[in-house]
């Protein structure tokens, strides 16, 4: 990959992106090899170089090579080999002023009658992603089996080929949430639809399941199998596997206390193997399927260790092959022996890198909560820790607000390169995050700034009564909702910390009711609309849990990144923040990304980033 390490002692901000990113692409179809795609940035030109590489299942040297589409078995391709299933974005609805007025086709204008005008990071211009096929010996010749409709499949903004399959008669699946306008954005009602091809009609597959139903996939004997979430409005629910057994749906993972990530079947179809957060990181699982018989269902946690299953690839002999991360380490391949139990690294595209540099040391650790609960607590040391010096620390509060606090590898919030730069960091697995049962996950809702404040400050409290932690040199810092949480402690924390740095924070959550776009995710974890009165729930967020409201109490210097382009935390939230914090007399700074959305994408953007975080905390702690 030509990357060097010279001289160098541990990790910094500019070897980081440095560092390929691995993407699998799936095993030949002679079953023996993997075929995986490179992306490496290139921070002089701003933007990423792939190339695509093949390494044996039992691993050996990866090999680049261009044309790699024919070596892999093309899961669109129909039953009978005639079509090949995909998708197209197009233009249904009219927004813009000259499809209105066609003589006036220089205008600018955008009309909209309904909420969903824009999502993520761009705005609604009437066209949607639609599922459709095209003959294998034409693909130009596409016939788009969701015409006319203003709806989404693939869905919007993520969605991808898991959002629709071939059914093993040769028909269509696919995932759409058929609403529009404001019913829309205020729902999580994804189904799955059936295509007949024979007479060109569609059926609604899960009408009665209120909320999301996604990534179909049919068992080795023809079962429907997807992932179910109960509630509507609640993105976060517990997501089940459900298998349609002649005429039955069966919840493979009901009695299970966790929340399921993805699934694939075993090739006799006997098991459903998925990944899952447990205890601070993620696992391989697998589940029996008992079919209609009275045999239990079983789930059973196949792998354990200070790492995160991030993906499953496929199968060779008693291997499954995945992708691996850990807090020092980027994704790789990895096979995994289900009889051995035993693990084998495949790729190695950042050896190279990582050979070079001292590694941190990543310690697991519980902290009693204020209301006696057990919380597992992340502390990421300084590579050659000694114990006898005193280190700054970080409090790192982690965004969703109900998305893992595992063993990833961010290429932004890097723990690794924040330990390098000497810091220590405190990483809670509070309330609301998966992992540790789902009533731990469900708990911040309706909650934002109520015991998970609390559970924080436990967390900082008790590793910094550690003699190498330099109590007058803490700071609190987070993204999304870890940036709401680093306004809202900023008027709590009580003299705690010394320097705050919080991007793309909630800080107002009534202007946040007005602007987010995903308006399902306010009213669930708000619970309900700022207007309503009578609804306490809903008064409670807006009042004791909205951070505009403990601005008098702030006293501590505050760093505020925010993207231009995210519509999920719009920019008014941090230019808010910012106007109160320089209002206050309080240093503070305001770095903007006009090009961003709700992450740091380009790499020029992602080096800015890093140089001024580790700027600010130099600056202030």
């Amino acid at each position: 990959m030509g990357l060097t390490a010279t001289a160098q002692d541990h990790m910094t901000p500019e070897l980081l992106w440095k560092l390929g990113r691995i993407s699998p692409l799936g095993i030949t179809k002679d079953g023996k090899n993997i075929i995986y795609k490179v992306s490496t940035p290139d921070v002089d030109e701003n933007k990423f170089n792939s190339k695509f590489y093949s390494i044996p299942v039992n691993g050996g040297e990866g090999k680049e090579i261009e044309d790699y589409k024919n070596l892999l078995k093309d899961r669109n391709v129909s039953p009978d080999g005639k079509y090949v299933l995909g998708s197209q974005e197009i233009k249904v609805e009219k927004v813009n002023g000259g499809d209105y007025y066609p003589e006036l086709d220089k205008s600018t204008v955008q009309i909209y009658d309904g909420l969903d005008y824009r999502h993520w990071d761009t705005w609604n211009e009437g066209k949607h992603n639609h599922v459709g096929y095209s003959p294998v010996d034409n693909a130009d010749n596409f016939t788009d089996i969701m015409k006319g409709e203003p709806y989404d499949s693939p869905q919007k903004p993520f969605g991808g080929e898991e959002d629709y399959t071939w059914t093993p008669n040769g028909n269509i699946v696919y995932v759409s949430k058929k609403k529009a306008g404001t019913a829309y954005a205020t729902s999580t009602n994804t189904d799955l639809y059936e295509y007949d091809m024979a007479t060109k009609t569609t059926k609604n597959l899960t009408p009665n399941n209120p909320g999301y139903d996604t990534q179909p996939a049919f068992s080795p004997q023809g079962d429907l199998t997807w992932l179910q979430m109960k509630r509507d409005g609640y993105e976060a629910d517990k997501n089940d596997i459900i298998v349609r057994h002649k005429g039955a749906d069966i919840n493979l993972t009901a009695g299970w206390d966790g929340t399921v990530d993805s699934f694939t079947w075993s090739a006799d179809g006997k098991k459903v193997y998925f990944l899952a957060p447990i205890d601070g990181t993620k696992q391989l699982f697998e589940v029996n399927f008992p079919g209609l018989t009275r045999i239990a269902v079983r789930v059973t946690q196949l792998t354990d260790g200070y790492w995160d299953v991030n993906s499953i690839i496929g199968f060779s002999d008693n291997n499954i092959i995945v992708t691996r991360s850990d807090m020092n380490h980027a994704n790789e391949l990895y096979s995994y022996n289900l009889k051995k139990k035993d693990w084998k690294q495949l790729s190695h595209v950042n050896d190279a890198a990582y050979s070079k540099i001292a590694l941190s040391k990543t310690e697991k650790r519980y902290v009693t909560t204020a209301d006696g609960k057990k919380m597992l607590v992340w502390v990421i040391l300084p590579p050659n820790f000694d114990a006898n010096k005193k280190y700054p620390t970080l409090l790192y509060c982690q965004g969703g607000p109900q998305s893992a606090l595992s063993q990833f590898y961010s290429f932004r919030w890097n723990f690794q390169v924040m330990a390098a730069q000497g810091y220590v960091i405190v990483a809670p697995n509070r309330r609301g995050m998966p992992g540790h049962g789902v009533a731990w996950n469900e708990a911040i809702s309706k909650d934002w700034g109520g015991e998970v404040m609390n559970d924080y400050l436990a967390a900082i409290d008790d590793v910094a009564k550690e003699p190498y932690v330099d109590k007058n040199r803490l700071g609190a810092v987070g993204a999304s909702y870890g940036g709401y949480s680093v306004f809202y402690l900023a008027g709590i924390h009580n003299k705690r910390f010394k320097t705050l740095i919080a991007h793309d924070g909630v800080f107002n959550l009534q202007s946040m009711y007005g602007t987010t776009e995903e308006v399902f995710f306010t009213n669930w974890d708000g619970g309900g609309a700022y207007w309503e009165k009578d609804n306490a729930v809903a008064q409670k967020t807006f009042s004791q849990f909205n951070p505009i409201n403990n601005v008098d109490k702030w006293d501590t210097p505050i760093l505020i990144f925010q993207g231009d382009k995210d519509f999920r935390v719009p920019i008014g939230q941090g230019q808010e923040a910012f106007q109160a914090a320089q209002l206050r007399g309080i240093k503070s700074r305001f770095i903007v990304f006009p090009d961003e959305n709700h992450w740091v994408l380009k790499p020029q953007n992602g080096m800015v980033w890093q140089r001024e975080f580790f700027k600010w905390l130099k600056e202030t702690l």
